[in-house]
């Protein structure tokens, strides 16, 4: 697999096969991030923010989670700007499309959360688009949701790959039909595990 990510942005164009699943970290869930990591389907994806923490301490915390990432062959993005992921020997880097430096050799996640957007990462040639946010969360408490329809209608203008964002579960994904989902709580809860734990 990191055979086919390495030609796939060596290429640019077309995109080999992404992940289906991303767990995205967050402060909520630092404890339980080790765990969901591990029982992530393998070959998943894993996409690090940690915005809350200084400088040293989330490049101590990213390596570590890299490590068990790449162990269970995730790919690994980090939130930031694309020069910093590579400097952090990160897989890809995941952002708006202004912080994603176009020519580097990593995969490109932008964030949108409008049609403007969707735009900005057609233009771009972005390696997916995370639509958000298609349901409530708490990353977010009231902010306003697209719901199944506009998700629908942003994703069909969309010409790179799409993954839905936002109270994201398997169940969730199959109704609005996203081949490509991404979530934080739903893929880190430790009482009730959506996949069997690797080994």
């Amino acid at each position: 697999m990191a055979r086919c990510y390495s030609a796939c942005v060596r290429n640019r164009y077309p995109p080999c096969s992404l992940p289906a699943i991303w767990l995205i970290s967050d402060a909520r869930i630092d404890e339980r991030l080790e765990a969901a990591l591990r029982r992530l389907p393998r070959g998943s994806g894993f996409i690090f923010r940690h915005y809350h923490l200084p400088l040293p301490e989330r490049r101590a915390r990213f390596r570590a989670l890299m490590k068990i990432s790449r162990r269970h062959g995730h790919l690994t993005v980090l939130a930031d700007e694309a020069q910093q992921a590579r400097r952090w020997k990160a897989q890809g880097a995941y952002g708006s499309s202004k912080r994603l430096t176009r020519g580097l050799a990593l995969l490109r996640l932008v964030t949108a959360h409008s049609l403007k957007e969707i735009g900005d990462a057609n233009r771009m040639r972005a390696d997916a688009v995370l639509i958000s946010p298609v349901f409530s969360t708490r990353t977010h408490p009231g902010a306003p949701t697209l719901g199944s329809i506009r998700y629908r209608l942003l994703a069909a203008r969309s010409r790179v790959p799409v993954i839905a964002l936002g109270g994201m579960n398997p169940a969730r994904a199959q109704a609005i039909g996203a081949n490509r989902w991404a979530a934080i709580e739903s893929l880190a809860h430790r009482c009730k595990p959506l996949f069997p734990i690797h080994s």
